[in-house]
């Protein structure tokens, strides 16, 4: 299914898309190909794709690109999947209860729930907002542990 979806797996593609995608959200997606969660997530994007295109352009970045590693490291990109929103080339943040704001970690569970955040998060920058409330109810929040060493 990732075959509708571009796939960036240079910094330069990554910094032009950012750059380039002006007054919609960028929706980009840092994973890999042959991940089974990835790949969940993938069909859910590229069959959501059409629907958000009016307000959402969506990409993925392969993280085992050696060239993408600036991104990896700048977003802190240890689970994957992890989708991160920008608008305007600003790196948007959402607010899902969860500790980290500056990303979607795991697959979102159905096509809808990856259409309403897309949406509040344009919602909200639209209002000039930099964080926006998670609109899914928490149970359909993915939970991650986050892991830390030597604790």
């Amino acid at each position: 299914m990732s075959y509708l979806l571009t796939t960036l797996t240079k910094k330069k593609e990554v910094d032009t898309i950012i750059r380039d995608t002006i007054d919609k959200v960028l929706v980009l997606r840092f994973g890999r190909a042959a991940d089974a969660v990835c790949l969940q997530l993938d069909d859910i994007l590229a069959k959501s794709a059409r629907e958000v295109s009016k307000f959402a352009n969506v990409a993925l970045v392969d993280v085992d690109s050696e060239d993408v590693q600036v991104y990896v490291k700048y977003f802190d990109i240890t689970l994957i999947p992890s989708t991160v929103f920008f608008f305007n080339a600003h790196h948007m943040k959402m607010d899902s209860g969860t500790a980290d704001h500056t990303k979607w970690v795991g697959a979102f569970h159905r096509k809808q729930d990856f259409i309403d955040v897309v949406e509040a998060i344009f919602r909200g920058a639209m209002k000039g907002k930099l964080i926006v409330n998670c609109p899914l109810p928490p149970e359909r929040i993915p939970k991650y542990q986050l892991l830390y060493k030597d604790v």
